[in-house]
């Protein structure tokens, strides 16, 4: 059972009408990762509506903002999940495919797939053998 009283409650309150604490929201976790020629971000936004979430590609830096409005205005026994416009952005590298970004949010987890240009991807280099040749540029 929560508890109905709580020494630090009026305390807190007062520092989060003061600091503004309550207006920012604590960041928004990812984890990012490349596998087989794609860079995969996966942003946690738990009971965030997906109508929320905008993804913005700018110059190769990538831009997540989702929104999880405030409680109506009520007296809260406990109230820990922050609320507000939550944002973060990553700097994507020029071996990155910033064209053909894809994104799906499912489970309260956003997915971000970003191909890695195929300039950019590896690959095997032809070696000659047998008579000289002239290398051409």
């Amino acid at each position: 059972m929560l508890m109905r009283t709580d020494p630090f409650r009026e305390l807190d309150r007062l520092a989060q009408q003061v600091f503004g604490t309550v207006a920012r929201p604590a960041a928004m976790p990812i984890d990012a990762y490349e596998d087989e020629g794609v860079f995969w971000v996966h942003f946690d936004l738990p009971g965030i509506d997906p109508d929320s979430i905008d993804v913005n590609v700018e110059q190769n830096v990538l831009t997540v903002k989702a929104e999880r409005p405030a409680p109506k205005e009520q007296e809260m026994v406990l109230a820990e999940r922050p609320y507000g416009v939550f944002s973060r952005q990553l700097f994507l590298g020029d071996t990155l495919d910033t064209d053909t970004i894809e994104a799906s949010y499912d489970a309260g987890v956003l997915t971000v797939k970003v191909p890695v240009a195929e300039k950019a991807q590896s690959r095997k280099i032809d070696i000659v053998h047998g008579e000289t040749k002239e290398i051409t540029s």
